[in-house]
Order: C-alpha cells, then structure tokens, then sequence
C-alpha cells in the first residue's frame, strides 16, 4: 500500500512495508500481551478459545479464514471472467500450466549466483507455482510486462538444466540408438564471414553409413531470434531422424540476437546451405559424389530464417515471365525440394489489422469453401462485443462463389439489413482484425514478448523498412519469387498469434503461382506443373505457440512430428517417373531440375489438414481443379487431391469446411456480449 500512497510503485517501497508489518507483529508477539492488545472484548475471546481450542485448531481454523478471504469472490460469484476459458484444448492447457508454473520457478530463482543452488531453487519454486497457479500467472504477467533478453533466455533455455532434462527422459523417453554428434560447417569462399557455422547432426547410423546419403534434412530450429540451441529440440530431431532412414537431419546452431542482430543469422543459414550445396554434402559427412536432395525446415524464428534463405537463392538468379525456374547460364544455387515452415514468424511489423490485400488473399474464390468461416469469424468479432444479434446479418455462406469471383473485393458480411450506415461502416473495419491481436492474452507467446524479441533482434543500429525488407520479413516478398518457391508445408495452431502469419502466406504463394500460370496460358506456353500452387497448411484445432516443444507434456505433439517426418519423406523421395529437365547447376555441370507436385499421406484420418493451398469442395473435390476449365487453371490439381474427401472438425485438426476466423472471433468476444465461450470438454 505504501508505494501506492506514494503514487509510485516500487519493489523497494512494497520491500520495506513487508519488513515494517513483520517487524511489528514480531516485536508484540515477544513483548507484547499473550491475549492481544487492549481492544474491548477481544482479551476476552482470546482467552476463551485458548481454554477450548488447541494450537493446532487455531492454526488450522486462521488459514481457513485466510483462504476463504481470499476467495470471497469465487464463492459468491463475484469473479471477474477467465479470458483463457475455452482458449485451448484441456491437454494444451495442462501443458501451458506447467510451463507457467516452470517459468515462474526459473525466473524466481534467476539472480542466485551459484549454479548448483539455482537449479535446485527453480525446482522448488516452480513445484510451489504449480499449486498456486494464480500467483504463477501473476508473476509471469509482471516479468513479461518488463521483459530483458535475460528473461527469455532462462524461460526459453530451462529444459537443458540437468533436472529438467531428467525428468524429460523419463517421461518421453527416445528409442533412437545414435546420441547427436556436433558439426562445424566451413563457410563458402563466395561469403564475407569466415568463422564456421555450428551446427549438430541427427543421423541413425554410423559415420560409414552417413557417406552413403543421398538426401539431407536442414533445420533451422527456433527460438524468437535470441535463444535456444538445437539441444533443445531434441525430441523433434531425433523423431525425425528415425521415422526418416537413411536421412541425416543438420540443424544449425545459428548465433543469436541481440550480440549478433540481423541479418548475422540468416547469412549464417545461407552459407550453410551454400556450403552444403558447393562441397556436394562433404561439409556435413556425405561423400561428396553427388548432389543432395535438400529439405528445408523451421519452426518459429527458424521459419523466418527457412523463408529468408529460400528468398536469398531466389533472389541471386533471374527469372522471366513465364515462370521459368532455371535459364541458359544460370550460376545460382539449387532450391530445396521443399520447405516446412512450422508456426513460422513472417512479419516482423506486427500489425494489429489486416490490409485489403490480406484480407482479399483469404476471400480468393480458389480457398472460398476453405476460408469463408474464417472471415465469418474476424466478422463476428464485432457484433459479439457489441451485443448485436447475429440473425441481422447475412451469413457467409448464401453468398454464391459466382459472386464473390465477380466482385473479390466485395465482404458478404457487409450485405446486412441494418439500415444505419454507421453501422455499416462499423460492421467493415471489424473483418481486418490480425491473430496477434485477437490472441493478446495467449499464455506461451505474448505482445510483450514479440515486442521484445523483434527489437532485440533488430538491434540498435538498424532501421529497416518493414513493407520491403522480404529476408527480415518474407511475408511482403515480390510475386516474382513467390511464384518460383518449391513444395511448401505450414504446420501451426489454430489460435497461436502468429497463425495470421502462415494463413497470408501461403495464400500469397498459391496467388504468385496462379498469377505465372494464367500468364503462361495468355503466351500460350505450356502449363508447367512446377508452377502449380504446392501449398498445404495443416491448422491444429485449439493450440498456440511452440506445441512441438511439449513432447513430455503435451502429447499431440508426438502425433505432429510424425506427420512433419511424413512431409520430410514425401518431399525427399525419388520419383523415377519424372521428366528430366537439363540445367547448367552451381558447378557448371548438368543435373535434373524437375519439380512435381506432391500428394500427403496421413497416419491417421483426423489428421487432414485444412487446405488453404487449393480448397477442398463437397464430395473430395478440389475447387481449383474442379472449376477451373476456362480460366487457366491447369489440371495439375485433379490428382492431387484424390481421396480427401469432407470431414467433420476434430480436436486434433480443424477440417476444410470449419471456419478458423470464425473460431478465432467467437472465443474472443463471446463473454462480452454475455455468451457462452467456445470450449474443448471433450478433448483429452
């Protein structure tokens, strides 16, 4: 109360009054009367309960009247609502509670000096968070509300400590044979940096084996730019490396902000696939004899990187029109086979609304059966927070696709009966709400922190312009290199901040594609199938951030990597049906550049993904194939998505007919208007 009466709040202030009150209580305890002070009746009663009561009963009977003091609001409903009510599914929950309660021990024991007593404090103190979960809450908010890269780098670098990392083998124990053994990768003589790379290799089998690889894995792992080695990914690494034989996984331990800020990382990424490239494989233990087929892969901070480097190989060669991939005298590198960007961060400006353009991107005819109930969400935002009643608008739904391809611009929300044209014009800025907006409370990634982490990775001294800049942010990259990017795989949580990142994205690639491939009709070329929208985004119904990092806590996570070693295997498989095309390489030799499309197989039904790639209509078929005869669509797409047929959502993924926008707005707004909450009981 001190520091509130002082009018500044202070940890110093708030220090001295818990000093104060413990002193004076602790001095009338020793030299005070045993039955209280000189307050009428209460010697009295005092005395009284001494004779009937014992000490333990008393102790007992204080705590009780403490804790329902403290509670006085739950018991008579008198508590504010719970914003994270329905949020996630009850496992993610549960495994957000623990991180919490872990983040809350590590930062409470931070400033003790001796390493071997710290471990053990954050021990103690998280088990003590995890029983007060409330008091766990309130910490992190206050710690995240002042965040420092020290911060993040104890919350985000905890399961490394020796106890942690115990208890992560026994509850997820791996059954791979080989331990991860340590690289240091040569720069390329082309690049301005010569300190090698560190990096650390997963591979199930020997030294002699690996010389035999053909294929390679290269992940860039994450930790938002300032944290985190490949060490702690271990359990997605080596998943990989054993449901993926024969396959060897690179993950680059890349230097970290803010002592080596943008865009030091990202040259460091580049060179090693440079490296990789020029020396055949040798630099990472290949015998060098051929060329690798090449995966590229990230999550988070590492998916900003995995664009950035795909944009840097695009960048470096020229392109045309027509949508060549490769031209007579072409010097450049290789594209990977393809990417898998897991929650990737896309765009550093962090914009609390969507532009036209985004918007435009979700409502495309192409995606409309995919996305409309994610524009019928960002819609709803509104009307719920409002209290207006959802009957007084036109749903999404009658709105023909005819109608929305003559007029993409035009929002089938705005088609109200409300005759008040302020509330029309209300009724249309409430569609542009972005993820990170909408999910400002989530409880892994926070504004707070995003804030943090993009300044730090800046750094001091640079100014970059955030609408151009396509290696810091690949979200604005120019259609001319989207068009040309290869398979593609977004992995990412329905509610996670950044999901607005994935969404646009991959709708931004599918439209460069489709843009190159009605060109190419116009020229009357032939229509390549390398230039089809290879785009496939997987949304998992009710999650955040980082999931894959939960492994001995959440166990979906398990079911998740598996279907990223899916992808890994799909991309990097040898297709002896393919023709060839002939292209001068790096080396100035001839090799295949053939690209194909790829279709998925999943370990189990509930597994399917949304696709926001080419939308899945009625009866398994796509939109893109189905009706595109007439507006150069191609054909490629027929055969591509054979066999996916509609679904109804699951607690695992959110089908194509489910609307993630729509979702996303509900469980925003609902309590305010006096609703029910979106909720996951059933889940596990």
């Amino acid at each position: 109360m001190i520091d509130h009466v002082l009018g500044r709040p202070s940890l110093q202030f708030r220090k001295i009054q818990v000093l104060a009150v413990l002193l004076f209580w602790s001095t009338y305890l020793v030299k005070g009367n045993s039955n209280g002070p000189p307050i009428p009746f209460l010697r009295r009663l005092s005395r009284t309960f001494s004779k009937r009561l014992t000490a333990f009963q008393m102790v007992t009977l204080t705590l009780l009247y403490l804790y329902v003091a403290r509670n006085f609001a739950k018991l008579f409903n008198l508590e504010s609502p719970e914003p994270l009510a329905g949020l996630y599914t009850r496992s993610y929950f549960r495994a957000t509670w623990i991180l919490t309660a872990l983040d809350a021990g590590f930062w409470t024991a931070m400033r003790i000096k001796r390493k071997w007593l710290r471990d053990i404090c954050s021990m103690i103190f998280s088990v003590y968070y995890l029983f007060a979960a409330e008091r766990a809450d309130e910490k992190v908010r206050r710690i995240r509300a002042t965040l420092t890269v020290e911060h993040l780098r104890v919350a985000w670098d905890k399961q490394t400590t020796p106890y942690l990392r115990f208890l992560s083998l026994v509850l997820n124990p791996s059954p791979n044979k080989f331990a991860p053994r340590p690289l240091r990768i040569p720069r390329p003589k082309e690049s301005v940096y010569k300190t090698p790379v560190n990096a650390w290799l997963y591979y199930e089998g020997t030294r002699e084996q690996l010389l035999s690889c053909t294929k390679v894995v290269l992940d860039i792992p994450g930790g938002g730019y300032v944290a985190m080695s490949p060490r702690h990914h271990d359990d997605k690494l080596l998943t990989w490396s054993r449901l993926c034989p024969g396959v060897p996984v690179i993950s680059i331990d890349y230097k970290k902000a803010p002592e080596h800020p943008y865009p030091y990382a990202l040259n460091e990424c580049y060179d090693v696939y440079h490296s990789i490239v020029y020396t055949r494989g040798r630099c990472v233990g290949l015998s060098g004899d051929f060329l690798p087929k090449i995966a590229l892969t990230g999550d988070s901070a590492g998916g900003n990187y995995a664009a950035g480097v795909t944009l840097m190989i695009l960048n470096s060669t020229s392109t045309s029109s027509t949508g060549h991939l490769m031209e007579a005298g072409w010097k450049g590198l290789p594209l990977p086979e393809g990417l898998i960007l897991i929650y990737p961060s896309l765009d550093l400006n962090m914009s609390s609304w969507m532009s036209e353009e985004q918007m435009r991107l979700i409502r495309q005819r192409e995606t409309l059966e995919t996305n409309k109930n994610v524009v019928r969400r960002k819609s709803e935002y509104y009307e719920k927070t409002s209290g207006l009643d959802s009957s007084r608008h036109v749903s999404s739904e009658s709105v023909s696709e005819d109608e929305m391809s003559r007029n993409p611009s035009k929002n089938p929300i705005e088609d109200t009966s409300i005759q008040d044209p302020l509330e029309k014009k209300e009724f249309s800025t409430r569609l542009a709400v972005s993820s990170r907006l909408s999910y400002f409370n989530d409880r892994v990634l926070t504004p707070e922190m995003m804030r943090a982490m993009v300044i730090l990775y800046i750094g001091p001294h640079n100014r970059p312009d955030f609408q151009t800049d396509f290696f810091l942010s690949p979200i604005v990259a120019p259609e001319s290199l989207l068009a040309r990017f290869p398979k593609t795989y977004f992995l990412t949580g329905e509610r996670d901040p950044l999901v607005d990142d994935t969404v646009i994205f991959a709708g931004r690639i599918r439209a460069a594609k489709a843009a190159v491939r009605r060109h190419r009709k116009e020229l009357g070329l032939e229509i390549l199938e390398d230039v089809d929208d290879n785009v496939e985004v997987s949304l998992i119904q009710g999650i955040s951030h980082g999931f894959l990092m939960m492994a001995s806590l959440f166990p979906q996570a398990n079911r998740e990597m598996k279907k990223c070693a899916t992808w890994i295997n799909q991309i990097l498989e040898d297709k002896p049906n393919t023709p060839a095309v002939e292209h001068e390489d790096y080396f100035g030799e001839t090799m295949s550049a053939a690209q194909s499309g790829y279709t998925t197989a999943y370990t189990s039904e509930e597994e399917k993904p949304i696709e926001i790639g080419g939308g899945i209509g009625k009866n398994g078929k796509s939109l893109s194939a189905g009706k595109s005869h007439g507006r150069g669509r191609g054909k490629a797409r027929a055969g591509t998505m054979k066999g996916r047929g509609k679904r109804s959502g699951s607690v695992v993924s959110l089908g194509s007919e489910d609307d993630l926008v729509d979702r996303r707005m509900k469980g925003l707004a609902m309590h305010l208007a006096g609703g029910e909450t979106n909720s996951y009981d059933s889940a596990p």
